[in-house]
């Protein structure tokens, strides 16, 4: 039986940040604590989001977010929403901003610590209550801003993905102007980062005609758009396109995703690289379509017509082909990625939540096998 859920209300547009006063109210929220980070706040964008809002709403912002959020990072920044009497969050940002906002979210809601919400130990049953979350994205890639999860490195050294229907913002924000002039390197990374959810979701065993038929809409924007969005920060339609790929990506892997986010979980938690997300999917992801493409036949047919490529063209070339047109590196090594660091990658990859739902089973010698073509 399928059983089909659909989201959160999605202000989409340009001038959809006027709507924060609306959806504050809405969500019973007074006293918003802000979570971003320092780059976000440096070229202005947090006051892009918050000059729709009156003089004298107090705010609490929380500028510290990692790259890769950390369960450290989130302790210190709910230790400041209690502090402050905040009551409810405006997550601006990318992924990581939005991530460590849920994490604090749960916090308040559902009390601390982090780790006893650990889902590969059922603690998913004990978010009982969540904050109200507002989402801001100022990328176009995680589409956090409409997901049931959010993921964190622990302070064990474990990449962990949350999940629950109550982990969903309140309300999404969808302002393509807050990504205009976003640097080459990151929009190329933050729309494969998109791309690759599209692809993983559609792919993913489980029954959801409707998050199908989005994954493959927000497939044809983005791979249309992208190389347009890299070369032309300010191509207002591009960008326009890129942002609803990236929301139509998290629309989608309700469905679950695959080995590329379980593999890409596993490499972002190696400490001294801290590697970009988008970035690593870009990489993983021609040789997990290569892994997966035995199990996956009619599917990488539609893959193909949404890419615009030709019957019986090899997805995973083609994928490659882009990463280099938009200038992200062409393999790990590239990265930093060495080869002592494949026994843990192997290990964590098989326990991410991601690889449950990829088509094709994998053993750990499948993993070490598209880490060595990836490297």
């Amino acid at each position: 039986m399928a059983t089909l859920t659909y989201l959160t209300t999605t202000h989409f547009d340009f001038g959809a940040v006027k709507q924060l006063p609306v959806e504050l109210r809405k969500a019973g929220i007074t006293k918003p604590f802000i979570a971003t980070d320092a780059g976000v706040r440096a070229v202005g964008l947090v006051e892009k989001v918050t000059c729709a809002l009156d003089a004298d709403v107090p705010l609490s912002l929380f500028d510290e977010t990692p790259g890769n959020p950390t369960e450290a990072a989130v302790a210190k920044a709910f230790a400041q929403y209690m502090a402050d009497g905040c009551d409810g969050i405006i997550a601006i940002g990318g992924g990581s901003s939005m991530d460590l906002g849920k994490a604090v979210a749960l916090l308040a809601g559902s009390g601390g610590p982090l780790a006893q919400f650990d889902p590969l130990a059922g603690g998913a049953k004990l978010i009982k209550s969540v904050a109200p979350l507002i989402a801001v994205p100022t990328t176009a890639g995680t589409g956090s801003e409409v997901s049931v999860g959010f993921v964190i490195i622990m302070n064990d050294g474990r990449k962990l993905t949350y999940a629950s229907p109550l982990l969903i913002p309140k309300a999404a924000l969808c302002d393509p102007e807050l990504t205009l002039g976003l640097p080459k390197a990151l929009t190329a990374a933050t729309g494969m980062d998109a791309i690759t959810h599209c692809i993983e979701a559609f792919l993913a065993p489980t029954v959801n005609p409707p998050a199908d038929g989005v994954a493959l809409d927000g497939l044809w924007r983005g791979w249309r758009y992208l190389p347009a969005a890299v070369k032309d920060g300010q191509d207002h339609d591009a960008r326009w396109q890129m942002m609803m790929c990236s929301t139509e990506g998290a629309l989608s892997f309700i469905k679950g995703l695959g080995a590329v986010h379980a593999l890409s979980h596993a490499a972002g938690r190696i400490e001294r690289l801290n590697l970009h997300h988008g970035t690593l999917n870009a990489v993983f992801l021609p040789a997990v379509l290569r892994f997966n493409a035995q199990d996956c036949g009619e599917k990488y047919d539609r893959l193909r017509q949404a890419m615009g490529l030709a019957p019986g063209a090899d997805i995973a070339d083609a994928v490659a082909a882009m990463n280099a047109d938009i200038g992200l590196p062409s393999d790990l090594s590239a990265m930093g990625v060495q080869e002592d660091d494949i026994p843990d990658l192997i290990a964590y990859a098989q326990k991410d939540l991601s690889v449950m739902t990829n088509p094709r089973k994998v053993s750990a010698d499948d993993f070490e096998g598209m880490i060595r073509e990836a490297l």
